[in-house]
């Protein structure tokens, strides 16, 4: 009894200074094949949220050249929702053979919006502040 409660106590007090300094950062996997997690994600409006996954390329949208360059394109889930991926070509390197019908993973954060979300941050944080996202496409990582 005399070791369980200090272990209790440490518990309960990582617990309030996780809560106490904001890191609300939530991390879904991709062992949830239907993508429940972003399902969900999408209809309560969340934002901020590491999410993994992955989704066939329904749509490939032109660069957004503004400000920070980015490709972007619109992934479909297995559970039939979509994600618009916008990837920081300034940062990591473009998918240069991206094609409609191909798979491709994707590590970021998710933002909702009203057609299912969007993926960003798929690249590593030259300032080391934010958690390396990445994606995948035949076999090759994009960071």
């Amino acid at each position: 009894m005399r070791k369980i409660i200090p272990t209790i106590l440490i518990i309960i007090g990582a617990y309030f200074a996780w809560d106490h300094l904001g890191l609300e950062h939530r991390f879904f996997g991709a062992s949830n094949p239907e993508n429940q997690t972003l399902a969900e994600a999408f209809r309560n409006g969340e934002n901020d949220l590491q999410a993994e996954g992955n989704g066939e390329v329904v749509r490939i949208l032109p660069d957004d050249n503004d400000g920070s360059r980015h490709q972007r394109f619109i992934l479909k889930l297995t559970s039939g929702q979509t994600l618009l991926v916008a990837h920081n070509i300034d940062l990591a390197p473009r998918i240069p053979s991206l094609r409609e019908g191909d798979s491709v993973a994707f590590y970021g954060e998710y933002e909702w919006n009203s057609k299912g979300g969007v993926i960003h941050w798929t690249h590593h944080d030259p300032q080391g502040r934010h958690v390396t996202g990445w994606l995948k496409h035949n076999g090759k990582t994009y960071e």
